[in-house]
């Protein structure tokens, strides 16, 4: 049996997810109206019930994220939810908190979220052996370690393949809190890794002023999935579920057909849903919300991956200004743009800066406010007008399933069968008084023509075959009713023989791989102190945001580097690099002061805030520990 593979997209709320499953999406996942890491992004029970059965129809899937650390008032509320969750139908839910593995469940699937710092192979084969189905990968591994984590254990494997990336180790943020008691782990995130920044050595001397020195490009893996599936990456996860629908739609069919391409032909692996989507558009990651792409470190470091002029996005690259003239712009490739159209550049100042179009008289491109540009100056456009009108419509992605139809007579009058390509079987009979027909026509090509209108439902005829004794007559108006009630009924029947996988959760006790567990571990309660004891676990920590310790604590590791993005790297960049950085280096943003430190043997940044006593070693010194 060949390996299913699938995409799966994020979804906002119900529109959102039917649009995402419409442009291919194999699965989507949605937040419960609790404890899902982005607030702003809830849905009732109801939304997810009705999101359950459009995506079942497709034998698409439906993830619910519960990923966000619990207190102790909250363990008996979540765990209602979840029983309510699997009573409508949700396919798996996506947690953080191991607090959840500790409670009466009902038969769901469990997801580990990225938020459970899911990077090495102990780790992620302990949590396999403790009954969790799929886990979601760190995003800062490269292909080598997810190989190792896939030969260490045969849990599913997912991984972020486009979208915003987290500049620290998912799970391991503490900024946001740290700076203004807003936690990334309770879904509030203040994006404090998006905010412009001054850097200063060690002298006090400034480096860089104003600039956003932790905000780093979007992640683009599409032209990895081949080797992804190699290392044993199944799900192909899109980030976003605060984008429009545009991003939404755009990302997933650009995946889609990535995929299917892949996949054609292939005896191994398979698309993990059903039905075909036909596009109105032609789907481009660039032409909606992006800083720039990255591979990030899939493929081990290699370029910069810093977006310091702006987090704002930066979209699609058009072309450079050739020359200004009557309060207008000349640009290359300008026939790709429209009126309405947004433009982005950095400006003379160094800063990110912007027009929205006006209009295009005679190839001069006339903005709503003039702004005086440096001949030569690279113009993106991040924002397509007439793209987005054309994605935004319900029908600009259309997927439909394949269905064969048999119409025969019976003695009563017609029957119609319907067979899906799922091999579902829907029949309908019409019992009515068989005429033939009285002007000796063929009146089969009319009723095979009305047959195979399916119109507005899910379903696209791919064979009819019709099998009479006679030259009968039928009114046009049976023949499609016998059509709608056939299909219809298919619908029901796809929805309710759709078999959703359970997995019943039961306590073990195999060893964790570590016995001490510090704030990183995100203990927030009882339960969770429960489940790392009965594993062997001698001291917890309790999380960050039980016990901060302000202007002293450690707020963030990551894999990105502030010195290799400015060509300091001893490691890297020791022939290019000239003279060392005077350290420690400092990150300033109004009151806020951060310190950096650099570990360059596991090659990891560590953000501290501005009165934590650091020590700071040589990095040639760290090559040799």
């Amino acid at each position: 049996m060949r390996q299913k593979v699938e995409i799966l997209a994020p979804a906002k709320n119900l529109v959102q997810g039917i649009a995402a499953i419409n442009a291919g999406a194999d699965a989507v996942y949605m937040g419960a109206p609790l404890y899902g890491a982005r607030t702003n992004a809830t849905n009732s029970v109801e939304d997810i019930a009705e999101m359950v059965a459009y995506a079942h129809l497709f034998k698409a899937q439906v993830f619910v994220v519960l990923n966000t650390i619990l207190y102790e008032k909250e363990l008996e509320p979540c765990e209602k939810l979840i029983h309510e969750l699997y009573a409508i139908g949700v396919d798996a839910l996506i947690i953080q908190d191991m607090a959840i593995l500790e409670m009466n469940l009902p038969p769901i699937v469990l997801h580990a979220s990225t938020q459970a710092n899911n990077r090495d192979p102990k780790h992620v084969k302990f949590l396999k052996d403790a009954g969790i189905q799929r886990v979601v990968l760190a995003r800062e591994l490269n292909l080598d370690q997810i190989r190792e984590i896939h030969e260490a254990s045969d849990v599913e494997l997912e991984f972020f393949v486009s979208g915003a990336l987290c500049v620290s180790f998912s799970g391991n943020c503490y900024m946001s809190i740290a700076g203004g008691e807003r936690s990334a782990n309770r879904g509030s995130c203040a994006q404090n890794c998006r905010l412009p920044y001054n850097l200063t050595d060690g002298t006090g001397k400034t480096l860089i002023a104003n600039s956003h020195l932790l905000s780093i490009k979007d992640l683009d893996l599409s032209d990895q999935l081949p080797n992804l599936i190699e290392a044993g990456i199944t799900s192909f996860k899109i980030e976003g579920r605060l984008k429009d629908v545009v991003y939404v739609k755009n990302n997933t069919s650009f995946l889609r057909k990535k995929l299917d391409a892949f996949l054609e032909n292939n005896d191994q692996f398979q698309k993990a849903s059903s039905g075909k989507t036909f596009y109105n558009f032609e789907p481009e990651m660039d032409r909606s919300f992006n800083r720039g792409y990255t591979d990030y470190f899939v493929n081990q470091r290699k370029a910069k991956i810093g977006s310091w002029e702006s987090p704002k996005s930066q979209g699609q690259y058009i072309g450079k200004l050739i020359e200004t003239k009557a309060n207008g712009y000349v640009i290359e490739n300008s026939e790709k743009l429209n009126n309405g159209d947004g433009l982005y550049f950095i400006n003379e100042a160094g800063e990110a800066d912007g027009a929205q179009i006006n209009i295009i008289i005679n190839n001069i491109v006339v903005p709503n406010t003039f702004k005086a540009i440096p001949i030569g100056t690279e113009i993106y456009r991040n924002s397509d007008a007439e793209f987005n009108r054309i994605v935004e419509k319900e029908n600009s992605a259309v997927r439909k399933i394949s269905v064969d139809l048999v119409f025969t007579e019976t003695q009563d009058g017609f029957m119609l069968v319907a067979t899906d390509e799922d091999g579902h079987t829907s029949i309908a009979t019409l019992e009515i008084e068989k005429e033939a027909a009285k002007n000796g026509n063929d009146t089969l090509p009319n009723i095979k023509a009305n047959l195979v209108k399916t119109g507005n439902t899910p379903f696209m005829v791919e064979n009819v075959a019709i099998e009479f004794s006679n030259n009968w007559f039928l009114p046009i108006s049976k023949v499609n009713e016998i059509r709608r009630t056939v299909l219809e009924q298919l619908i029901d029947i796809r929805i309710n023989e759709y078999h959703r996988e359970e997995f019943q959760i039961k306590p073990t006790e195999h060893p964790y791989p570590v016995q001490e567990l510090d704030f990183t571990y995100n203990v927030s309660n009882s339960l969770a102190r429960q489940f790392y004891k009965r594993h062997g676990v001698t001291e917890i920590e309790k999380a960050f945001e039980l016990q901060w310790d302000p202007g002293k604590s450690r707020v963030m590791v990551t894999k990105y580097c502030v010195k290799y993005e400015l060509g300091k790297c001893a490691r890297f960049q020791r022939d290019t690099m000239g003279e060392k950085v005077v350290e420690p280096l400092t990150l300033t943003h109004g009151e806020n002061a951060y310190k950096l430190k650099f570990n360059c043997k596991p090659c990891e940044m560590e953000i501290w805030e501005k009165d934590a006593e650091l020590e700071f070693i040589d990095e040639d010194e760290q090559f040799l520990l």
